[in-house]
């Protein structure tokens, strides 16, 4: 139960003074709906409808008072003390309701915000090691149903409330039933205790089926072309049956669960008050005043109890969601890069000279011995063109990410400028960097708002010039609406070329002082690719420009290029150069494209 305290605590941080005000108002109630239940006794007296004797009772002194006014005048008066209570303790209830409300939605709020602030500002190491499903998951559903743990937690605070109220007021009229009855109250959550454990048991089943469900949506819907063009829409359907089966099954699991602890509350009341009547007749010698009160006060008592018990079904069902919220906050805190307040005033660094790496080694898997990148020692010179080629897995895209600060190298040191790359620089140089992937990340927006997100105050003469660098603009411009035109989830209205030349514009807009590009051409045709060489040959001069290439037509006009192999670089130098090792990597890669083309 040490998610439930943490979030408790949460809870009392996040929402401060207005949850006791909440709490004093729910006793307030509480108190007023006891009294309102004990004026039932003096209007049904005086009603004559029904003689009731209430001497015995702690009432019995003010029903004679009352009595002693005119039928006129009293009857009245309790009438309306009993409406006055009433409204009283609606308007207490409305309040209440209202705060209860806003407490739960902002806490949800505030948990979405926690948890989302603690995610955008870890490493890159954690959403490498996490599966993206399960980082949507967690902030989505399992957010939202821990939230939703607040308001059983708050009801099962109002039923406690209202539980203690009554149960002092049945001790005022009298302590031996009430000791009775609080003993068999004991005694039946003793008993029902197998009914959290199994309402935890389902919440874990849940918590799993959940994230099945999840993942397996993400993916589809991902790979939605694929299963469409491989008619893989029966298979699809099959498994999406099946778990969304099983999910039904564990809802209607829980429904028996509930009703059955329900039904065993409810059914135990009305034999333990049937029970107490005939003991305080025949033990306690109760009279009917007295046993009518205790009646009254506690079938009222009971629903509360089953209540707290139902709450008590709810939040245990919810644990694993807790845990999965506290876990990836706890992950994210640990592996968090730097705090928002630190990045405000950073500027972006200029690189001068050169980056470099010096000595450097890296492994994702410490206890593996393979190494993705060692030995590297690199110069890329400022205001140059370097690219880096190689086959598939040869650590490409792993040297990119620690230029970039991404990884940190587990042996030697990335340089700027002579100085090395560490949390002081970090911000600083990711200011100066515009990056471009080869699957281009584009917004279901418009043009406009997917370029002036990276530069809010961008004018509309340095949108067009971005535009024209990246070869974008000849096709912006025939658009029906221009640069507001809405390009569709990820710009799927627009062909590869174009989201590449987008992208490769938004880079631009930022005016960075290094732009990266990872196989931004591996998947363009060869017009395209021509297109994108050409805005690069532009930027030439103007900026560091690091390229990851999978087509070396792109970079034919490199200052420098980069051979890697299995981690390791085996050669330097121009492309011509390099073109004419004829034994050398480079060679085969530039002959086996070669052939491939034709």
């Amino acid at each position: 139960m040490k998610e439930l305290f943490f979030f408790v605590k949460k809870l009392h941080s996040y929402s401060g003074k207005i949850l006791y005000f909440n709490l004093l108002g729910m006793t307030l109630m509480s108190l007023l709906e006891g009294i309102g239940l004990l004026f039932l006794i003096p209007m049904i007296s005086m009603s004559n409808i029904v003689n009731i004797e209430t001497r015995g009772t702690p009432l019995s002194g003010a029903i004679e008072a009352l009595k002693n006014f005119p039928h006129s005048l009293g009857m009245p008066i309790i009438l309306g003390i009993y409406v006055l209570l009433v409204i009283v303790q609606n308007i207490l209830q409305r309040q209440i309701t209202i705060r209860n409300t806003i407490i739960q939605h902002g806490f949800f709020r505030h948990l979405r915000i926690e948890t989302y602030d603690a995610l955008l500002h870890a490493k890159w190491d954690f959403f490498i090691k996490k599966r993206k499903s399960d980082i949507i998951n967690t902030l989505t559903s399992e957010i939202a149903t821990a939230s939703a743990g607040t308001n059983s937690f708050l009801q099962f605070i109002a039923s406690l409330i209202f539980t203690f109220i009554q149960i002092g007021m049945a001790f005022w009229l009298s302590a031996n039933i009430t000791i009775f009855v609080l003993i068999s109250g004991l005694l039946l959550i003793f008993f029902s205790r197998k009914y959290l454990k199994r309402s935890m048991a389902l919440g874990n089943k849940n918590y799993v089926s959940g994230k099945k469900y999840f993942a397996g949506i993400t993916d589809q819907i991902n790979g939605i072309k694929d299963i469409k063009s491989n008619t893989l829409e029966d298979s699809r359907m099959s498994w999406f049956r099946d778990v969304t089966q099983d999910m039904q099954n564990e809802q209607v699991e829980y429904a028996k669960l509930n009703t059955k602890s329900q039904l065993f509350y409810k059914s135990a009341s009305a034999v333990l008050i049937a029970i107490f009547l005939l003991i305080s007749m025949k033990l306690f010698h109760a009279q009917g005043g007295q046993l009518l009160l205790i009646i009254v006060i506690f079938s009222r008592l009971w629903p509360r109890v089953a209540g707290i018990q139902a709450s008590m079904e709810q939040i245990a069902m919810r644990i694993p969601s807790y845990k999965a919220v506290i876990d990836i906050q706890s992950e994210c805190k640990q592996a968090r890069e730097f705090r928002e307040e630190e990045a405000r005033d950073i500027k972006p660094l200029s690189i001068r000279n050169a980056i470099e790496c010096q000595n450097v080694f890296f492994r994702y898997n410490k206890s593996v011995s393979t190494y993705a990148l060692q030995d590297i020692n690199l110069y890329i010179p400022s205001n140059q063109m370097t690219a880096v080629v190689g086959r598939s897995g040869a650590g490409k895209s792993t040297l990119i990410d620690l230029l970039m600060g991404l990884n940190k190298p587990e042996e030697g040191q990335v340089l700027l400028d002579g100085e090395p790359l560490s949390s002081a620089n970090l911000l600083s140089l990711r200011r100066a960097i515009s990056y471009v992937p080869q699957d281009p990340f584009l917004f279901n927006e418009s043009i406009r708002e997917n370029l002036l997100i990276v530069e809010p105050n961008a004018r509309e003469d340095q949108i067009w010039e971005a535009l024209e660098f990246s070869s974008a603009a000849e096709f912006v411009k025939k658009l029906p609406a221009g640069l507001d035109t809405l390009i569709g989830d990820r710009g799927i209205r627009l062909s590869g070329g174009e989201r590449q030349r987008l992208v490769l514009a938004r880079a631009i807009l930022r005016n960075p002082s290094i732009l990266v590009l990872d196989e931004a051409t591996s998947s363009l045709d060869t017009e395209n690719e021509a297109k994108i060489q050409e805005a690069l040959d532009r930027l030439k001069g103007r900026m560091t420009i690091i390229v990851i290439a999978h087509r070396l037509s792109t970079i034919k006009n490199a200052d420098q290029v980069i051979v890697l192999e299995q981690g390791e670089i085996i050669q330097k130098g121009e492309f011509l150069q390099l073109a004419k090792e004829k034994r050398s990597m480079f060679s085969k890669l530039l002959r086996n494209q070669l052939e491939a083309t034709l």
